[in-house]
Formats: C-alpha cells, sequence, structure tokens
C-alpha cells in the first residue's frame, strides 16, 4: 500500500508538471528562436524577449523538479502559480482580439486563459494545502517541503 500512496502522490505532482517540463521547456530549447518571437509580442523587444524566455525556462525546469522531488515544494508551486498567472495576462489576452462571442482567436484565447488560472489553482493546493489551517504551515515555514513521498507506518510511537 505504501507504494501505491507513493506512486499516486508522485503522478499527481507529475500531471501538475507535464505541461511544463517536459514539454513546454524543450520547446522552449528546440525552437529558442521561435520563443522569443512569441515573447516579442508581448514586450516589442529582442533583449528583454530573450530575457523572459530564459526566466520562463529556469522556473518551468527549476520548480518543477523541486515540485516533483518535494524540495521546497511549497514555494515552487507559488512560484508556478505566480507563471501561470502572469502568463495567462501576458499571452492569453483573450479581450484583445474584439470576436470572442464569433468563435475566433478571442475565445480560443479564453479556454487556454482559463485553464492557465485552473493550473495555478492546482499548484496553490500543493502550496497552502486543502484546508484553512494549513496556511498558517506555509507562512510559517514558505520553503519547507510537503514530504509528498512519506508514509506513516501505522506503528504506535513510544
Amino acid at each position: 500500500m505504501a507504494s501505491l500512496s507513493v506512486a499516486v502522490a508522485f503522478g499527481v505532482r507529475l500531471l501538475l508538471v507535464l505541461l511544463f517540463l517536459p514539454f513546454s521547456a524543450l520547446d522552449k530549447i528546440l525552437n529558442f528562436r521561435g520563443a522569443v518571437g512569441q515573447a516579442r509580442q508581448a514586450v516589442h523587444a529582442t533583449a528583454p524577449a530573450t530575457v523572459l524566455i530564459l526566466l520562463g525556462l529556469t522556473v518551468e525546469i527549476g520548480m518543477s523538479l523541486c515540485i516533483l522531488t518535494g524540495t521546497a515544494d511549497r514555494a515552487a508551486a507559488f512560484v508556478m502559480a505566480g507563471y501561470c498567472g502572469v502568463t495567462a495576462l501576458l499571452w492569453k489576452q483573450f479581450w484583445k482580439p474584439g470576436d470572442f462571442w464569433s468563435g475566433g482567436k478571442g475565445r480560443e484565447l479564453f479556454w487556454d486563459f482559463l485553464k492557465n488560472f485552473a493550473l495555478a489553482g492546482g499548484f496553490l493546493l500543493i502550496t497552502f494545502g486543502t484546508g484553512a489551517s494549513t496556511v498558517q504551515d506555509f507562512l510559517a515555514d514558505p520553503l519547507g517541503s510537503t514530504h509528498p513521498y512519506a508514509v506513516a507506518s501505522g506503528l504506535p510511537k513510544g
């Protein structure tokens, strides 16, 4: 049963980061010029766009690994939640095309925008837990680990 618990904990975390590691990070590496071109849509200059892509790559790889390994996973999940929100606001601007009701680009972006925020919610569950009492735990030790792969032995302490 312990093996199943660890496998489920790892699987859930893998599903949360799978979009970023390996896929989005690999896309940024293999198509760096294209990624910079996409970032230029938000910042309009090559140097800041390059910095944004490098920062994004660092966040996607570093924070994903922290979440998977359980190392400072709360802080990493908090950063990833923010990353999802920022990328939604910068690159999923469904309100700009002006064709939302006609089923055009705006409507497609709307669903991507919502998916980004839904994913942010998943990361915030790692950050804060599932109950109001667990928020205090994060605030007391933001770099602490949730110890996702620890399995209680079920033996009485004593």
